[in-house]
């Protein structure tokens, strides 16, 4: 790709680099950021590299945050890893540099930034970076820091390798970075915990979900629910996979109550594509993982009679 030799030569040029991901990180927001950001401190030992965003402590394992003044925006290299759309990039100060430069695996459907990598190909960001590494590993050095960062994200964008988007290229990277140092069962077996309210609220999923009879499903947790479990929406992602380990269910959406009493829906499928209902919804995403939101209990009838409708209209006899 000729993107990925224009990234190299920017990356050569600037002395600082600042880089970014999408709000609520997911391992591959984390992964992609870090892994990318490890390269090329091991790279480039002369050069600032930063990486910036909201410090989460779940992933802090992953990767740690950095805290920088608005000074140092200027005259730097700015990249977003696995960020769709402008306006979900974490740490708005993203346009004070002075080049921008997305990578990315989501269908580019908002495009921004002088650079854009982008491959809906790919299982993740993770990967593109590892494939970007790959291309010029006479130039660069891959860390085992960096290795375990990208495989952390390989694993949670493939559902530990059992989504469609794991291809025999996704388990050819994920073979090199651990011949680089990653340890792919601790990591997957780190990614597979879960705090205690969320094993309860998992419990909960089962008993509530709402199964249709064309395999659509929902589930609505409202403040008052978060609350009992002594959760917030971030401490939802974990139960979002639950419905699809159910059989008869093809596609599923989880509703998530919001401080303003709108929700986020995060939508989910096993077959037909769900990202043109989130498109509606001021949403977007995945062809079978997306996110949307709504903004009343009639918005969210109104994405579920969508998704009925769907599985209805694909449903096999």
């Amino acid at each position: 790709m000729k993107e990925q030799q224009e990234i190299l030569e920017k990356i050569k040029k600037y002395q600082k680099i600042i880089i970014h991901r999408h709000q609520r990180p997911d391992p591959d927001a984390i992964g992609s950021q870090t892994g990318l950001a490890e390269i090329l401190r091991a790279s480039f030992p002369t050069k600032e590299i930063f990486m910036v965003g909201k410090k989460i402590p779940g992933f802090a394992w992953i990767g740690e945050m950095d805290e920088i003044d608005n000074e140092v925006f200027d005259d730097a290299l700015i990249i977003v890893t696995d960020t769709a759309n402008a306006p979900r990039i974490d740490d708005r100060r993203f346009d004070q540099g002075d080049l921008l430069i997305k990578i990315d695996h989501h269908p580019n459907d908002e495009p921004y930034g002088d650079i854009m990598m982008v491959n809906p190909d790919s299982s993740s960001s993770s990967e593109i970076i590892y494939d970007f590494y790959e291309q010029f590993k006479d130039q660069l050095t891959l860390p085992k820091v960096a290795a375990s960062a990208l495989l952390a994200g390989i694993i949670g964008d493939t559902g530990r390798y059992l989504y469609p988007a794991t291809t025999a290229r996704t388990m050819n990277v994920a073979a090199a970075l651990m011949n680089a140092g990653a340890d792919n069962s601790a990591i997957g077996q780190h990614e597979n915990e879960m705090p205690i309210p969320v094993a309860r609220l998992s419990a909960y999923v089962y008993e509530n979900l709402e199964i249709m009879s064309h395999g659509a499903a929902y589930l609505i947790l409202t403040n008052e629910i978060l609350e009992k479990f002594d959760l917030k929406d971030s401490g939802t992602a974990g139960i979002v996979p639950l419905p699809g380990q159910i059989k008869g269910v093809i596609s599923w959406a989880i509703f998530v109550q919001q401080e303003d009493e709108s929700y986020r829906v995060r939508l989910r499928s096993k077959g037909e594509p769900i990202n043109e209902i989130a498109k509606l919804h001021d949403g977007g995403g995945h062809p079978l993982a997306s996110g949307a939101k709504a903004k009343d209990d009639n918005e969210v009838k109104e994405i579920i009679a969508q998704l009925d409708q769907l599985t209805k209209e694909n449903e096999v006899d």
